[in-house]
């Protein structure tokens, strides 16, 4: 595994090198999208540049407890490749977006990239409490309405239809626990790179309410009916894959690879497992975590997977720090600071920040999966101070006031690390790569 994970770690480094004079330029490869931060120079929202990137990382996380309380509520009811670049906290982006155009002509928006997540949504013209930037159906071609004896209608969430006749689908749903839309199904073209998806069904949203919602939408990379991979089975077979860049990387953008082409051969992988309470979500088979050599001790029931309750742990792009249970967060922490000298001080989220000198004692964080030990690079584990004079373990407890049952993988822990969905074998792949 090491000589893989230093083999794909060079290859990044050639790739960041070719890319270094035109940073912000598309990958050449079709089947690649951009993905990029929103406080990069790659941003399409022209952010300043923060004076602390940690500040940021903050301001950010401050919208996770509401997130993973969300995260909490998804349970089933009836109802090429493309860059990638994070969102900004001033506009309520708290993800990374991916570059797409909707109808036809292609009309250009920057959606939030969310693997909980099964449907996508736009703001439409005449929206109220939306951004100025909307999609304007009139004036596509290829766009048409969806009412409500489609089937797409009873696979959105929170949709309602006259209770005689036929009328078009309208639905309502949450987003990020503070927010909430009212939007239309419909459907039109989806262009990603240079595939163009006919017939796209998408919400279009025309309230919203709250601050949380994306302002020029989201595409869901869920394992619903209404994503991204069920809409698209026969051209990408239900593969894609992400590479997040770090929060730091001001001039790169990481990307997503839709299909299994250009997939990484040798990636190891671990089982998705499937909850039928919450079909959404990409549960994982976390067996254990080790800080250095301790394999922390925890009881079992913080760890398991439980299809009746929800329980267990989630990958998740939406989710800016890792979250644990609080017991299981507790262990980590307390066999972390066994092992670094103290004393020890908090910084907002984070509960246990040091002098950034002992960092070099630091211990390395493994998670384990079956098939796979993904060990944490510092840079994904520990998180500095605006002044660099303390480092802090860049993980947290879940909020105590929600009743959440999950653990949460965040987009913290993945960057500069290739993430496979590959739906069709039911598994998620992991390595390294320099995302940026």
């Amino acid at each position: 595994m090491d000589l893989t994970i230093s083999s794909l770690l060079f290859f990044g480094l050639l790739i960041s090198g070719a890319l270094a004079t035109s940073p912000c330029a598309s990958p050449s490869d079709d089947s690649d999208l951009s993905i990029v931060h929103i406080y990069g120079k790659c941003s399409p929202f022209n952010p300043p540049k923060p004076e602390s990137w940690v500040n940021t990382v903050l301001d950010m996380a401050s919208k996770d407890p509401e997130r993973v309380e969300y995260l909490s509520t998804l349970v089933a009811q009836k109802t090429t490749s493309v860059p990638i670049a994070p969102g900004q906290q001033t506009i309520n982006i708290g993800n990374y977006v991916v570059r797409v155009k909707i109808g036809t002509p292609g009309q250009l928006m920057y959606m939030v990239l969310d693997t909980s997540n099964d449907e996508a949504w736009v703001p439409c013209s005449g929206c109220v409490g939306c951004s100025t930037t909307t999609f304007l159906p009139n004036t596509s071609s290829t766009y048409g309405s969806l009412d409500c004896s489609m089937p797409q209608c009873t696979q959105v969430r929170g949709f309602q239809c006259p209770t005689t006749g036929s009328g078009g689908c309208f639905f309502n749903q949450s987003y990020g626990g503070d927010s909430s839309f009212s939007a239309t199904l419909i459907k039109d073209s989806l262009t990603l790179g240079t595939d163009v998806v006919p017939n796209y069904a998408f919400g279009c949203i025309s309230a919203v309410s709250g601050k949380s919602i994306p302002p020029q939408g989201l595409l869901g990379l869920g394992r619903g009916p209404l994503s991204l991979l069920s809409q698209t089975g026969s051209l990408y077979s239900g593969v894609f894959s992400y590479c997040l860049p770090s929060f730091r990387s001001y001039y790169f953008s990481g990307s997503l690879k839709l299909g299994p082409v250009g997939q990484p051969k040798s990636i190891r992988t671990t089982p998705l497992l499937r909850n039928p309470r919450r079909p959404s979500l990409y549960y994982v088979n976390l067996t254990g975590i080790s800080v250095g050599r301790v394999l922390v001790p925890v009881d079992p029931k913080f760890l398991a997977f439980d299809p009746s309750t929800g329980a267990g742990t989630i990958m998740d792009s939406g989710t800016v720090i890792t979250r644990f249970m609080e017991p299981l967060y507790n262990a980590i922490r307390d066999e972390f600071r066994k092992q670094v000298p103290g004393p020890f001080s908090s910084l907002g989220a984070f509960d246990t920040c040091f002098t950034a000198s002992n960092e070099a004692v630091a211990p390395v964080v493994t998670f384990h999966f079956p098939g796979v030990d993904l060990k944490l690079p510092l840079e994904n584990s520990l998180i500095h101070s605006s002044s660099g004079s303390l480092a802090c373990l860049a993980m947290a407890a879940a909020p105590s006031n929600v009743n959440s049952v999950l653990n949460v993988i965040a987009n913290l822990q993945q960057q500069n690390l290739r993430i496979m969905y590959d739906l069709t074998n039911s598994r998620i792949g992991i390595a390294r790569e320099l995302c940026n």
